[in-house]
């Protein structure tokens, strides 16, 4: 059918990912740094992306294309976010630290106090939208959630300067492999680090990821640490 649609402008774009973020229905994200119409049937043609585009990137067209199809858009609605209230604790946030200057030397207090690396918001795999504008470009950590409790020195040696994902398959009760399997496939991402404990059922996190790069049709470099639970890194699997 002929209806009107979004235009992406690649040239204009700058790869802010604001579109992205402005656009309710999740027919934007963000590819190789720059924004992608990832579904045109989860393009309305209201053009909410539009005034939060810094660029002009963002025009419309009418052109042939899939009618809009608000069915699926509310499906994956509650598949990104399952709280029926909609919380604002879900939405997709960048967070930027202001640099620190080394202390001559760290006192008990300075390091217990050291500052989060932590870059993006939200945590939880179940609650990360696929099309959140920092997977761009992004080394994707992917950990077990014990795993920060049991190693201590996790933000400095783990989550700085990666997207960190966490979650727990046992208390779950969910398979990941669906949700990364879309995050890899529409961001253009880097490197995979999957930090996961000792005990067997937190080998439920390592298949969904190995099986979510499969299924992207992508080759990643991939690595994959054991954490034991006295906080020791076990040595590398073969």
């Amino acid at each position: 059918m002929i209806r009107k649609i979004i235009k992406i402008d690649e040239e204009k774009c700058n790869g802010c990912g604001l579109c992205a973020s402005a656009c309710h229905e999740g027919a934007i994200g963000m590819i190789n740094g720059k924004a992608k119409l990832l579904r045109e049937d989860y393009c309305d043609g209201l053009g909410d992306c539009l005034p939060a585009c810094p660029t002009g990137a963002i025009t419309f067209e009418e052109r042939e294309a899939l009618a809009y199809d608000e069915k699926a858009v509310q499906a994956s609605k509650q598949q990104a976010d399952p709280l029926p209230c909609g919380c604002p604790g879900t939405m997709a946030k960048s967070i930027h630290h202001a640099a620190a200057a080394a202390p001559a030397a760290e006192s008990a207090s300075q390091a217990a106090n050291a500052p989060s690396c932590l870059s993006q918001w939200p945590v939880q795999i179940k609650l990360a939208a696929p099309n959140a504008p920092y997977f761009s470009n992004a080394n994707l950590l992917i950990a077990a959630d014990c795993t920060a409790y049991a190693y201590g020195n996790f933000h400095n040696d783990f989550i700085k300067n990666r997207v960190c994902l966490i979650g727990c398959p046992k208390l779950d009760m969910v398979d990941y492999t669906e949700k990364l399997t879309a995050i890899i496939a529409n961001n253009s991402i880097n490197s995979v680090t999957v930090v996961r404990m000792e005990v067997p059922c937190c080998g439920g996190i390592e298949h969904a990821v190995r099986q979510a790069i499969q299924n992207s049709g992508k080759f990643l470099p991939t690595q994959v640490i054991t954490v034991g639970i006295d906080g020791r890194l076990l040595p590398a699997r073969n």
